[in-house]
């Protein structure tokens, strides 16, 4: 069932027994904020690091049934975490999952979920191989790319990908996808909550790799200059059809707009910067603010790109 309101009612009984079925890797209550790139929110009940795809098989074993709701955690660029925590399980891909092979046969890479967009952009281009200069100006992961369809700069994951491979957390099943079963659209894909990517297979194209530094380099120059830096997740809300967020924003005189430890940034509309030492719960409630007022003003409702979790009426994992 979603989580929702459920999420915050957990039975103690059944954390303390997927507890016990997880073993000594397992941590209660574990600071997610410093996991995300926004640097606030409360804890995970429950927290473990899979080191390779055999122990994220074995974590399914264990949560299947258990009644707690579950979260995959990358590089947390893409979340908010309510100061109240999050009463469930979150998994986080380890080392094991931070690969990349370059010898695929015409073009073709493979990484794994944990590695970081910029570094598979960077090395690619290194190697002499075109089409994810993209994505070094975005900091998730390979993983978190393939769930959402993460893209910029005229270009997105589905652009390259040609399949995937996924631990699903509810049967530990696992298997390998073509990239059409994800059914990918503007920041999103039908991959199920329990669905874990563990690497995606990219189809690229040969390149001279000084162009391909440039191209690095001018996306890295252009996000200096029109995105702030700080504590942020990038991109808050996903573009109407046809307009940008950042726009209707700004044209409704919210550039700076404050609330606590949070604001609206002056740089870009559609980033909503928090204070070092601040809430994530005042990042919510500029969210929120933003939303009502923009759609007060132009009728327009702002869809969240950054997932919510813990807060009240979000979505927040899978049981």
């Amino acid at each position: 069932m979603p989580s929702g309101e459920a999420a915050l009612s957990t039975p103690r009984r059944s954390l303390d027994d997927l507890a016990r079925a997880l073993g000594p890797g397992v941590e209660r209550d574990h600071p997610l904020g410093p996991l995300t790139t926004y640097r606030v929110g409360g804890t995970a009940a429950l927290f473990v690091a899979a080191s390779d795809e055999a122990h994220l098989t074995e974590v399914a074993r264990c949560t299947a049934g258990a009644g707690v709701p579950v979260l995959t955690l990358g590089r947390g660029s893409n979340l908010l975490v309510a100061d109240r925590g999050f009463d469930g399980l979150v998994v986080t891909l380890g080392a094991g999952f931070d690969t990349l092979d370059l010898d695929g046969p015409g073009g073709r890479v493979r990484a794994g979920a944990a590695l970081s967009l910029p570094v598979l952009a960077r090395r690619t281009t290194a190697a002499g191989l075109r089409g994810l200069e993209w994505a070094v100006g975005v900091p998730g992961s390979v993983g978190g790319a393939v769930r959402m369809n993460a893209g910029g700069h005229g270009s997105d994951t589905a652009a390259s990908l040609v399949e995937y491979r996924w631990v699903d957390l509810a049967t530990g099943l696992a298997g390998d996808s073509p990239a059409a079963r994800l059914e990918p659209g503007y920041r999103h894909t039908a991959l199920a909550p329990t669905e874990v990517v563990v690497s995606g297979t990219f189809q690229l194209e040969a390149g001279d790799p000084a162009e391909g530094a440039a191209t690095i380099a001018e996306i890295v120059r252009w996000r200096r200059a029109h995105q702030p830096g700080g504590s942020n997740a990038g991109s808050v809300f996903t573009n109407p059809p046809g307009d940008s967020a950042g726009r209707l924003i700004d044209a409704c005189g919210l550039k700076g707009f404050r609330m606590g430890s949070a604001e609206v940034s002056a740089k870009h509309a559609n980033f909503i910067q928090a204070d070092p030492g601040g809430s994530a719960d005042d990042v919510f409630s500029v969210i929120r603010h933003v939303q009502s007022e923009v759609a007060a003003a132009t009728g327009t409702h702002l869809r969240t790109e950054v997932r919510l979790l813990g807060f009240s009426g979000s979505e927040e994992g899978w049981t």
